[in-house]
């Protein structure tokens, strides 16, 4: 607003100021143009005799009605001299002046010379300043034509300060105007333009509480309306992350405290007698399990670690990924034949050799072969399929079973994400899995996606390049 103030102080001063020096020169202009014509009739009907100038009736009076009839338009006083500088006749306003009154002698000599302009008070005739201009008279004497007298048109300058005065007035009057409808304007646009930024520091404050439920209303397209989209998208990201992460602590207790408490009572149990020793081997083999268990929770934990702080490191070798993919499914061959899963596409895939970690690789694949046999339905089946891609090798695991519903198929990726809410299914998913899947695929510059139709199949396909232009650590962030 300051700036604004201080622009329109400029503006104003400029506007006075060209507008008064404008008044100035067109006042200057009328009253010289006054002035000749005074002089021109003077010259014309002027009797002059032994260098003094005198009217008759006729004359005189062509010269009073023309003099009143300016002076009057003009608001200005017309004064005739001869050479001394008396005055020979007046207009009938010029107040407090007779014939007995005279100018000085100066002016005089130099108004015979040329036109003169002046701010003056004529030497002490006015008891102002006033705007004057002097012309000769030229008459027709014995020597010929020469200046006889002279014609003063004065006008006072108290016309001028009223003149800057009134547009100063009307100046001010409309700058607090106009300067009232722009600080109300200003003022509601900054409120409006505030607003949301308002809303947003209010709605960080509260996430900084724990509270995610706030939004930013965001109107318009301009900037702001862009910034408030933006802060309710990045608001719904991290309530979306926050559930997860709670959802994650939740599951992680769960998980460590159910084995731990497994492992715990059996142990106490052995030791202390109340499991008979013919049962000790049954039950130090569910501790192995529940441990396993455990490594497998440690495991995911370090790995989302790893992923967390940027770095993963890859050892690059040439391998085969049909045999990676034959040798993982020969894992999970007893629960294969335990839930009578038919397994299709093994034996039609030759070897495809790509330049990679195989252990990453291996992770990606244990991962995904782990998720098609605990999701297909018993007696379902379980389709592979590796292809040689001209740079890329794609690979394919489609199993039959009850699908991934469409509003959750965009989340599978997502860090602790889990279909299997219940956990009816997926006991031991912490929503890891595919999560560090995505990860290390990126990391091989390849990509994966997932499809599935809900009650027929899921499939998921990844695609990895025959070789990597890919360094041996490289930043995920």
């Amino acid at each position: 607003m300051l700036v604004i103030l201080i622009g329109f102080t400029i503006l104003g001063v400029m506007i006075v100021f060209f507008t008064t020096q404008n008044w100035q020169t067109e006042r200057w202009e009328t009253l010289q143009k006054n002035a000749v014509t005074i002089s021109s009739a003077v010259s014309e009907h002027a009797e002059i005799g032994a260098g003094e100038i005198s009217f008759g009736e006729t004359g005189g009076e062509i010269i009073r009605l023309t003099m009143g009839t300016l002076s009057a338009g003009l608001n200005s006083d017309i004064l005739i001299t001869d050479k001394q500088g008396n005055i020979v006749l007046y207009s009938d306003n010029s107040v407090g002046i007779d014939k007995n009154t005279a100018i000085s002698e100066e002016f005089v000599k130099l108004a015979m010379v040329d036109t003169i302009y002046e701010r003056s008070d004529l030497a002490g005739f006015y008891s102002e300043k006033y705007y004057v201009v002097g012309v000769p008279v030229q008459g027709v004497t014995e020597s010929g034509i020469e200046p006889i007298g002279t014609v003063f048109v004065t006008s006072s300058a108290s016309h001028y300060t009223e003149y800057v005065v009134t547009i100063v007035k009307i100046f001010c009057s409309a700058g607090i105007v106009i300067f009232a409808l722009i600080f109300s304007f200003v003022g509601v646009f900054s409120y409006q333009l505030t607003k949301p930024l308002v809303q947003m520091a209010k709605a960080a404050k509260a996430f900084g509480n724990g509270d995610f439920s706030i939004r930013v209303k965001a109107n318009g397209n301009d900037e702001i309306g862009e910034l408030a989209r933006a802060f309710n998208t990045m608001a719904d990201s991290l309530a979306a992350s926050e559930g997860m992460r709670r959802s994650f602590i939740a599951n992680v207790s769960h998980e460590l405290k159910t084995p731990m408490t497994t492992i715990a009572g059996f142990i106490d149990g052995i030791l202390d007698g109340t499991i008979p020793r013919e049962r000790e081997n049954y039950y130090l083999n569910i501790v192995t399990v529940e441990v396993k268990r455990l490594s497998r929770l440690v495991t995911s934990m370090l790995a989302l670690s790893r992923i967390d702080s940027g770095e993963l490191k890859m050892v690059k070798r040439k391998f085969n990924i049909s045999e990676t993919v034959l040798t993982t499914f020969l894992t999970f061959e007893q629960k294969i034949e335990e839930r009578r899963i038919e397994i299709r596409g093994l034996e039609d895939n030759p070897p495809l050799y790509i330049e990679g970690d195989s252990d990453m690789i291996h992770q990606v694949v244990y991962n995904l072969v782990e998720n098609a046999t605990k999701f297909t339905n018993v007696g379902g089946r379980i389709d592979v399929d590796i292809e040689d891609k001209n740079s890329d090798v794609w690979v394919s695991i489609t199993n039959t079973g009850p699908g991934i519903p469409p509003e959750q198929i965009g989340y599978i990726f997502d860090r602790f994400y889990k279909t299997d809410k219940s956990r009816s299914v997926d006991k031991n998913g912490m929503g890891l899995g595919l999560y560090i899947v995505k990860t290390i695929i990126r990391l091989h510059e390849g990509e994966i996606s997932a499809e599935s139709e809900e009650g027929k199949y899921t499939r998921f396909k990844f695609r990895l390049p025959k070789k990597s232009s890919t360094d041996k650590k490289r930043s995920l962030k």
